[in-house]
């Protein structure tokens, strides 16, 4: 049997693509509280040298610090013996949805840190697999039919990839989302944690493998059980908002400023933004970000792809409109290795702390409403530069403005901008006040910034 995403992804990449006008695309289910929220992704396994929950625990008040308000927990289920990868192996080959990998502690333990998280204000959301199971998941046993068979072979397939291709995720089995009774499988292994483990949302791993018609469905399901859940889907495509997800990836855009912090006009920027207006809804939240799981174990380090950019990019993602940004597990002290991704890797964080930079960019986005997410924030309109290395824009809401001028180059730049809103503005970062006219000269240091709210 042909796998179910297997005939309708052509659709379905022609959903993801079409040009939607903005009176089509009004959805009221984001919850009030992540309009200006910041999210930080939690790898246990590498944040402290005992890579378990406990000693997790004991971190929270410093994630609470750097402005975190979305807890992004990576895979917590148990993984997998058969046909692991390295020692431990991937958090993404779940060979139990509805438990606790005891590499980390137990659930009484996880139930615990979402209980200290929330009584801190911040909300957990789990990372979910909902594309394949390992190769040793009881459903492999007790219902071989919820997998996908590869149709030369007829053999249980690897995991494949959003376009049902052929991947080499030896370790993992393909899920098969013809079958309407894995639906409501993963359904209830959804609502266990829900009920069980009081958690605040998921982000669906490999989203775009399964069909529409299952998200729409189980996140109708989630929401009539918490009208508050967060869902952050990873893809790209338009649809997954369709389905009430509020937030996707900014993968595209993500490349984009790599590229310009390694020398690419910004330009690209603005093309970026027209498509987005175009193909996406405008109160969809995008999820911006310098680095996560992904890019560091397997793309390399911030410094690899973006060099002395790093400040520069992120206050670019905690800014730029529809979005909200991403912290990853060790960026607040600038990590500088890839992370090890199927063995212990402890984060040092004996590296010089940027949380200040971090708080003070969190505290920007929660403060000012022009930042915030979606169609919540302010209009974001374009400040010349006269360089191609220079990127600049202003965000209103109201009475609320901020203004952001980011030098990409290495060497300082006397900029000639326009088209910026004249007024009286405040240094965010030093304090100083600075009258600014609709054109006139600026001096940027080295991969630097200017960010400017008004008086």
């Amino acid at each position: 049997m042909k796998k179910l995403i297997a005939f309708a992804a052509a659709a379905l990449l022609a959903a993801s693509c079409a040009p939607k006008a903005a009176e089509e695309a009004v959805h009221a289910f984001h919850p009030d509280w992540s309009k200006n929220a910041v999210i930080y992704e939690v790898n246990v396994r590498q944040f402290t040298p005992e890579g378990g929950l406990d000693a997790f625990e004991k971190e929270l008040p410093r994630i609470k610090e750097l402005g975190a308000d979305i807890l992004w927990f990576m895979p917590m289920s148990p993984i997998g013996v058969a046909k692991r990868k390295g020692i431990l192996g991937s958090y993404y080959s779940i060979s139990d949805y509805s438990a606790i990998n005891p590499e980390f502690g137990d659930s009484a333990d996880f139930a615990r840190v979402v209980d200290e998280a929330h009584k801190l204000g911040m909300r957990v959301i789990l990372d979910w697999v909902p594309n394949h199971t390992a190769w040793d998941h009881h459903w492999m046993t007790e219902r071989p039919e919820f997998y996908y068979r590869d149709s030369a072979t007829g053999e249980i397939s690897n995991g494949r990839n959003d376009h049902n291709q052929p991947t080499d995720w030896t370790d993992v089995a393909e899920l098969d989302y013809a079958n309407k009774d894995l639906w409501t499988a993963m359904q209830g292994e959804l609502m266990w944690w829900l009920k069980n483990m009081k958690i605040d949302g998921f982000r669906y791993d490999m989203m775009g493998g399964q069909p529409l018609e299952f998200w729409q469905e189980t996140n109708a399901m989630l929401r009539a059980e918490n009208p508050e859940i967060f869902l952050l889907g990873e893809t790209e495509f338009y649809w997954a908002h369709e389905s009430q997800c509020d937030m996707t990836y900014g993968w595209e855009f993500h490349h984009l400023l790599n590229k310009a912090c390694q020398g690419e006009d910004v330009a690209t920027i603005d093309a970026y933004l027209e498509r987005q207006e175009k193909d996406f809804p405008q109160d969809g939240y995008r999820m911006y970000f310098i680095d996560n799981h992904d890019e560091n174990s397997w793309n390399g380090t911030i410094e690899k792809r973006i060099g002395a950019n790093a400040q520069a990019a992120y206050i670019i993602c905690a800014t730029m409109e529809q979005g909200m940004p991403l912290i990853y597990s060790g960026q607040e002290v600038g990590l500088n290795k890839s992370l090890r991704f199927f063995e212990r890797d402890t984060i040092d964080w004996s590296l010089p702390s940027q949380a200040d930079f971090y708080a003070k960019v969190s505290a920007l986005k929660h403060d000012n409403p022009a930042l915030n997410s979606g169609d919540f924030g302010g209009a974001q309109s374009r400040i010349t530069t006269g360089s191609n290395r220079v990127y600049a824009f202003a965000r209103t809401k109201d009475d609320n403005r901020v203004l952001v001028f980011v030098n990409f180059d290495s060497k300082a730049r006397e900029i000639t901008y326009g088209d910026a809103p004249a007024g009286t503005y405040v240094n965010h970062f030093t304090g100083e006040s600075m009258v600014l006219s609709k054109s006139g000269t600026l001096s940027l240091p080295a991969n630097g910034f200017l960010v400017l709210t008004a008086e």
